[in-house]
């Protein structure tokens, strides 16, 4: 193609891997990175970067001279500390990148939103791109902010910009550097420091999938105006719902490690994570397990991803294989 595409999020975990998939299909990248960001993900690939925030109030002279934009960052914190700054970083840094991709003259931008705005369906059946959540029901600031800051990209659609939206449900596979929740319960077993586990669920893909995803969606989505009933238009990035358990059992099939056999009933974790952020934070300990994450938890977040396959032609590659491209990855990164 040729095209210049400017990209944030790109040191991270899906922006990695969609840097890659740009430069197979012969685009040129331009990433903006924070000026303290790991460029680990990034090492040895032929692209342009640019050092900034998403709250630059230039960076429309940044996407000077690139055709499209994906924007991929996001601060993810469940920490409910953390709630001012996922509100800057994802709220008023989306609405700063779409609007210095509309006066940069950018042709189309693909917003990275999250299932984490869509929520969960209260009747135990699987949540499809119509469904949402009431904002006020979403369990974290950070689907809060995700779901405000998705709102942003639907005001800029509404005002005219060529935006498309698509939400990721949980990635896995290669260069989870931080790593997300989902990475952290591989690490957590592949180290032998998982005993237990608590009963809930979640929609995996594979992150090269969702990689494809914002590729199909850039050539293929419809912005988000375009959907019928009055809903937004928005492509869920799934594939496989599957227990936490059946995760650990398949985890276990493939290291030889044997899969935790118990189940903590909710109440445990929530006394534990009650008590250290409301009570001892305030002393000054450092908490270690949020609170709002094993709210989560008691929520099993499967989706019907049918949308995206059907009208992007989003691929659905092997659970398995991510999660052996997981493991793989993190063993020889060095943080097993």
């Amino acid at each position: 193609m040729n095209d210049r595409v400017f990209i944030t999020g790109a040191t991270g975990f899906v922006g990695a891997n969609l840097v890659r998939l740009l430069l197979e299909q012969g685009c040129s990248v331009r990433a903006l990175v924070r000026p303290h960001s790991d460029l680990s993900n990034l090492a040895g690939l032929p692209i342009e970067t640019v050092t900034g925030s998403l709250t630059d109030p230039d960076l429309a002279k940044t996407m000077d001279g690139c055709r499209y934009c994906f924007h991929v960052a996001a601060l993810y914190s469940l920490w409910q500390r953390d709630r001012p700054q996922l509100y800057q970083a994802n709220v008023l840094g989306t609405r700063n990148v779409l609007a210095a991709a509309q006066q940069a003259g950018i042709e189309r931008t693909v917003y990275t939103s999250s299932v984490a705005a869509i929520g969960v369906r209260s009747d135990g059946q699987l949540a499809d791109e119509t469904h949402q959540s009431p904002p006020e029901k979403l369990i974290s600031d950070y689907k809060k902010s995700k779901y405000w800051a998705e709102q942003e990209a639907v005001k800029a659609a509404y005002a005219g910009q060529s935006v498309v939206i698509v939400n990721p449900s949980t990635p896995i596979g290669p260069r989870d550097l931080k790593p997300t929740p989902t990475g952290g319960i591989i690490l957590r077993f592949l180290r032998r420091q998982m005993p237990a586990y608590v009963d809930t669920g979640l929609n995996l893909i594979d992150v090269q999938d969702v990689a494809w995803g914002h590729w199909l969606a850039l050539h293929h989505g419809k912005v988000a105006t375009e959907s019928k009933n009055g809903e937004v238009n928005r492509y869920i990035l799934g594939h496989q719902n599957t227990s936490l358990k059946q995760l650990l059992e398949l985890l276990g099939e493939i290291t030889g490690l044997p899969a935790p056999k118990t189940t903590v009933p909710l109440w445990l974790p929530l006394g534990v994570a009650w008590t250290e952020e409301r009570l001892l934070a305030k002393l000054g300990y450092q908490p270690t397990v949020p609170l709002d994450g094993v709210r989560m938890s008691s929520q099993s977040m499967y989706y019907d991803t049918s949308k995206a396959v059907r009208e992007l032609g989003l691929p659905q590659s092997p659970i398995r294989e991510a999660v052996v491209e997981a493991v793989t990855w993190f063993r020889s990164a060095g943080m097993v």
